[in-house]
């Protein structure tokens, strides 16, 4: 099968011939219909994360938003069938049985296995899952439409869902990018006022078509003082991994606010211990999300309240998608397609 291969950080991905996957009893076969280009892919292949570089399998192949179609079951597999489309997202395998995982926190799983980190992932024409933990997919989307949602939507969404925003709070999303799109949408959805923050005009553009009440480009705008005078962000949503979105968010926070951390800078952030003190902010960070969360997210999308807006790019075009997300050329989200 073809696979883009990561063989060094820094490093091109190798488009290259590697064999199919090998099943164990519990595992389903995927033959990969779409897999999303995520920033985590971008700081994965240039080993921007000293703490995943430690436990990332090398040579690996990158992905983990994948929707395709089971071709090959296990012996030990019977809840999924031959010919039915499912997706396969971050967590590729949990161990139920810590306690993270006996409190509905699977995400948090002391043995997680990940995708596209520490196991192979969808940057490839087949991939192996266990059976548990590959999602239905409803009818109604394409693979290139729902794959996105394994990851950019259900990050954002237990993100918002564990901040419980109220009808009417102030929420400034900074980042319009795969993330901060779905954020926006997802945030419309619990009737919050909606701030996009970005750089990109016309990123800013897509979240106002999509909800947002706001758009200030953070490159021609005091966005601090703006959002002051409006009295603050109740939560300041981060899905940039820029630092300096970072240092604007917590200026825009009003007392008690909730700094909510996504997006993933490889600098570490900091924040002045007597400003978080006499505004008493609250910062709060959320990890992906667990296998209820995706199944939410995809009924969410079921109903049309959700879409993820999505470029179809095939296979060997992944080094150009990844240099154009290191650049911040990406509004929405690309996929690589396989025909």
């Amino acid at each position: 099968m073809k696979a883009a291969i990561l063989q060094e950080f820094k490093k091109p991905l190798v488009l290259k011939e590697v064999p199919r996957p090998e099943l164990e009893a519990n595992d389903v076969l995927i033959q990969v219909e779409a897999c999303g280009v995520c920033h985590s892919d971008l700081h994965l292949a240039d080993g921007d994360w000293p703490q995943l570089a430690a436990i990332t399998k090398k040579p690996l192949i990158l992905g983990h938003e994948i929707a395709g179609r089971v071709v090959e079951i296990g012996a030990a597999v019977h809840d999924l069938h031959v010919g039915e489309r499912v997706g396969v997202p971050w967590i590729h395998w949990t161990c139920g049985e810590c306690a993270f995982c006996r409190e509905g926190h699977e995400n948090l799983c002391v043995k997680q296995k990940i995708t596209g980190v520490t196991v192979d992932g969808g940057f490839a024409e087949f991939l192996k899952a266990p059976a548990s933990h590959a999602i239905r997919i409803p009818e109604g989307f394409s693979s290139i439409e729902v794959a996105p949602l394994f990851c950019a939507g259900v990050t954002v969404y237990r993100a918002l869902k564990q901040v419980r925003i109220s009808p009417g709070q102030r929420l400034a999303i900074f980042g319009i990018g795969g993330l901060g799109h779905m954020a926006v949408q997802i945030a419309r959805q619990l009737a919050a006022e909606i701030i996009a923050v970005d750089v990109s005009d016309e990123k800013l553009e897509l979240a106002r078509s999509l909800g947002a009440a706001i758009g200030l480009n953070a490159a021609s705008t005091n966005v601090a003082k703006e959002l002051r005078a409006r009295g603050g962000a109740h939560v300041a949503l981060v899905t940039s991994a820029a630092k300096a979105a970072y240092d604007l968010a917590f200026s825009c926070l009003r007392p008690m606010g909730t700094l909510l951390v996504v997006g993933l800078p490889s600098e570490n952030i900091c924040f002045p211990p007597i400003l978080m003190s006499a505004r008493e902010i609250h910062i709060r960070a959320s990890a992906v999300g667990t296998r209820e969360d995706a199944r939410e997210v995809l009924a969410m999308a079921s109903k049309g309240k959700i879409c993820c807006h999505v470029t179809a790019r095939p296979l060997d075009h992944a080094n150009e998608v990844l240099d154009e997300l290191r650049h911040g050329q990406v509004a929405g989200r690309i996929a690589l397609a396989f025909s």
